[in-house]
């Protein structure tokens, strides 16, 4: 998957979700911006919403927080031009259908939370945007996911970008316990679907991102703030901090690694060892010239010279030519049928 001149199918991308972490400070948006530049990702993330349009009024207490939190397209575009001018991908979560056409135009690619993997109109607008696009798949089982990849190659058939879409293993909780991060549903969704496979982090610390990179996953989304203390919002406790986010950075290449090709082959620096670590048999006892090989006289250590362990049934019972002693490899020479 190409995001901006990121190939996710060579390095996995790292993307510092910074979701609604500045609070509704343009000035704290635009440090988490420069911070994760400085930890070293591969892009940053906001979420983008009108509160009218997103949550229920009669919901209070949600909906004034939000309507604290919100910042406008207009700066969304700055956060975007400074993201670029650091060599940061930006990529926005739009959580309307026009909040997505007015933002689709600035942006690197478009994510779609797992709340929304059902919002059709939302899912038809980003589609037609003909950005690289990211769905998280939180809420959803194996066949329900499968149904939104066809929906969306469908949508996406004829765009420039077609190919260019990846689904998230995603558990939709705040934080999502150690115990249901079920990380091998990405193996199960890369068997599954031609497309993409990735992974949003909801877990506390950096191990579930790591260990997603190492089953495979080319995109991991984890939160980032300034500080796990910043406010009582709750994203900054499940969030990396600038440090945590640094760790992960540094030792991703790493986990990308230790995944290697999928194939069980011998490994090169496997065959320096293969005859060291192999075992021949050889005489149990010292054996005298003219003896009649039987089990008792077989044992087997390293490393492998001669009669390999399972070719014993082509020593017994032949003659030995030689004596021999014991620890000695048998040689085809030595023996007479």
């Amino acid at each position: 998957m190409i995001i901006g001149n990121h190939d996710t199918a060579k390095t996995p991308l790292l993307i510092a979700e910074i979701g609604n972490n500045h609070e509704g400070s343009f000035d704290v948006a635009r440090e988490l911006v420069e911070r994760a530049a400085e930890c070293g990702v591969g892009a940053v993330k906001f979420q983008a919403y009108r509160p009218d349009y997103y949550v229920s009024r009669n919901d209070g207490s949600r909906y004034a927080r939000l309507k604290s939190f919100e910042l406008t397209i207009d700066q969304f575009n700055r956060l975007g031009e400074l993201a670029h001018s650091l060599g940061l991908l930006y990529v926005m979560t739009p959580f309307d259908v026009e909040i997505a056409s007015k933002l689709a135009p600035t942006v690197d690619a478009l994510k779609i939370a797992s709340g929304d993997n059902d919002f059709w109109p939302l899912l038809d607008e980003v589609c037609r945007a003909d950005k690289p696009l990211i769905v998280s798949t939180g809420l959803l089982n194996l066949s329900e996911t499968k149904k939104l990849a066809d929906y969306l190659r469908d949508r996406r058939a004829t765009l420039k970008h077609a190919e260019d879409f990846a689904l998230l293993h995603c558990a939709c909780a705040y934080p999502v316990p150690t115990e249901e991060a079920n990380l091998l549903a990405i193996t199960a969704m890369k068997q599954a679907m031609p497309c993409e496979i990735g992974y949003s982090d909801h877990t506390m610390g950096p191990e579930a991102a790591l260990a997603a990179v190492a089953l495979g996953a080319t995109i991991v989304e984890k939160h980032f703030t300034l500080s796990k203390t910043f406010s009582e919002f709750r994203d900054h406790q499940l969030s990396a901090d600038p440090d945590e986010m640094r760790m992960i950075v540094d030792s991703l290449p790493r986990f990308a690694q230790l995944r290697g090709c999928g194939l069980k082959k011998i490994a090169p620096s496997e065959h320096v060892n293969l005859s060291l670590v192999r075992r021949a048999i050889v005489a149990a006892v010292d054996l005298p010239s003219g003896h009649r090989i039987t089990m008792s006289d077989l044992t087997w250590i390293r490393a492998a010279r001669g009669f390999a362990p399972g070719e014993e049934d082509q020593l017994i019972g032949c003659e030995l030519l030689r004596p021999m002693s014991f620890g000695e490899p048998f040689k085809r020479s030595d023996l007479r049928r």
